[in-house]
């Protein structure tokens, strides 16, 4: 059973924001963005109450902006899906967790040392560029639940 309910057209969409996140930090990089895009459709807390969809999520708007910065600047966000990151993207949606974004809800590329805490949230870990937060203790607990 999936972790997610999810269509192809969702596969290809988590695609193309997990290459045009993370393309430069390779499959894994990427897979750990796709733990923050399925963690953020399971969490319906905090930010992302209410989200149902991978859509929901992928286009949600907070502050006048675009939750995922490359929705708003990303030229590979608007290419096709590859094969490639098409079958990493079913990976996340189907089975795929693993530290540091197996329950992180925020990541970011600070550009310097990750802080301790984001928002208030603290620190899960880092994958080469990306800094990775999960909530705090005792708040969203659906992003702990299930697959």
């Amino acid at each position: 059973m999936p972790r997610v309910n999810y269509k192809s057209s969702d596969v290809d969409l988590m695609a193309r924001m997990m290459r045009a996140e993370a393309e430069g930090e390779g499959q894994q990089g990427m897979l750990y963005v796709g733990n923050v895009i399925v963690n953020r459709l399971k969490a319906n807390c905090s930010d992302f109450e209410g989200l149902r969809t991978i859509p929901q999520v992928i286009y949600q708007v907070q502050g006048n902006n675009y939750s995922f910065e490359a929705v708003q600047k990303g030229n590979v966000f608007y290419q096709r899906a590859r094969t490639a990151e098409k079958k990493l993207a079913k990976m996340n949606l189907d089975y795929w967790r693993d530290h540091p974004g197996k329950f992180a809800l925020w990541y970011f590329n600070p550009y310097a040392p990750c802080p301790p805490t984001w928002y208030g949230q603290p620190q899960s870990g880092q994958y080469k560029n990306h800094c990775y937060y999960e909530p705090k203790a005792g708040t969203c607990e659906g992003v702990y639940t299930g697959g």
